[in-house]
């Protein structure tokens, strides 16, 4: 089975979460994600997560401290998601998504309002846990 890795961003603003879903034509189809994407040409995670974010979501970004790893087996592939906090380097800046459906910003205690893709679950739990509290370096 092919095997797909990923860097995502668990970018944070006053205390919300930034969060994207995913066109009905890309596999899983609909549901919300943390933006990201795989790394290119021997970048690092943190590398490919910064060029992502600007490719996708048109800002510049902090990446900050590991989260952690998670593992989960579609039908169509094996994902890795590395998961890092991450801020935008210029508070004020606007994201322009043109990669998503919707895009949200979103508080812990609404985190559980969005069908989330299954890769992203335990993502979700961590964070839970931890709080969306700054954790960039």
């Amino acid at each position: 089975m092919k095997k797909i890795v990923v860097a995502a961003a668990a970018l944070v603003k006053n205390d919300k979460l930034f969060i994207a879903q995913r066109p009905a034509n890309k596999q899983p189809p609909l549901v919300w994600e943390f933006p990201g994407g795989k790394p290119e040409n021997n970048e690092t995670l943190p590398q490919a997560l910064r060029r992502e974010l600007q490719e996708e979501l048109h800002v510049d970004t902090e990446i900050g401290d590991f989260i952690m790893k998670v593992n989960h087996s579609y039908d169509f592939a094996e994902v890795e998601i590395n998961l890092f906090w991450a801020t935008l380097k210029n508070p004020n800046d606007k994201i322009i998504d043109n990669e998503h459906v919707a895009t949200a910003w979103i508080s812990m205690n609404e985190v559980d309002n969005y069908e989330f893709a299954k890769a992203d679950i335990e993502l979700i739990k961590k964070l839970k846990q931890t709080g969306f509290s700054l954790k960039v370096s």
